[in-house]
């Protein structure tokens, strides 16, 4: 599972918020997780002369390499997100936008933080780009409205019990899919 930070902004929040759900998935005991942190990344906002899902050759920079590996390695993805202007940070944008076979035919689940919508504005309008690019997208996520409320100075949560419980089933549902896609690759390639 790639669980990738999504923002970039300088004093984010974000690595909190993926290291929390990077040691939920390590308990969950199904996923060997791998953390992927956009700001650690060139990801150039200039993309290519062809989309990927077209071009004939590979038109990313060699610098994208490690992380195009990383990505197409995943048999699962969580998205950390938090809601910039009710949407997602154009990092994130950036990141699909230079990817498209990676994605295709495999499962992504969220993990949002926000102000009183918990960064579900932001979810909603991922899961419609994750459609075009042949991905399913599970029902659960875990969503922390007015994260700085939540989470104490050291990182972790006031009350945890109830994001424990729905990042269970965040991860019990991307376990499923992602076995069950994993397999349906495996005996038969996924043609779009």
């Amino acid at each position: 599972m790639a669980i990738i930070v999504g923002s970039v902004r300088e004093g984010r929040f974000g690595p909190i918020v993926a290291n929390w759900i990077t040691e939920q998935a390590q308990q969950h005991g199904t996923f060997k997780v791998h953390l992927v942190d956009l700001a650690e990344v060139d990801l150039p906002l200039v993309l290519g002369p062809e989309p990927p899902a077209i071009a004939t050759t590979d038109t990313r920079p060699a610098a994208m390499a490690e992380l195009t590996a990383a990505l197409n390695d995943a048999d699962a993805f969580i998205i950390v997100t938090p809601e910039y202007n009710h949407s997602f940070p154009a990092s994130i944008k950036a990141l699909i936008d230079w990817h498209y076979t990676e994605w295709r035919a495999k499962p992504i689940g969220f993990v949002s933080y926000g102000a009183m919508s918990g960064g579900l504005r932001a979810v909603e309008q991922l899961r419609l780009i994750f459609a075009e690019m042949h991905s399913v997208t599970v029902r659960n996520c875990v969503s922390f409205a007015n994260y700085w409320e939540l989470f104490q100075e050291d990182g972790t949560l006031a009350d945890p019990e109830p994001a424990q419980l729905a990042a269970r089933d965040l991860l019990n549902q991307l376990g499923w899919w992602g076995e069950a896609l994993l397999d349906a690759r495996t005996e038969n390639p996924y043609q779009p």
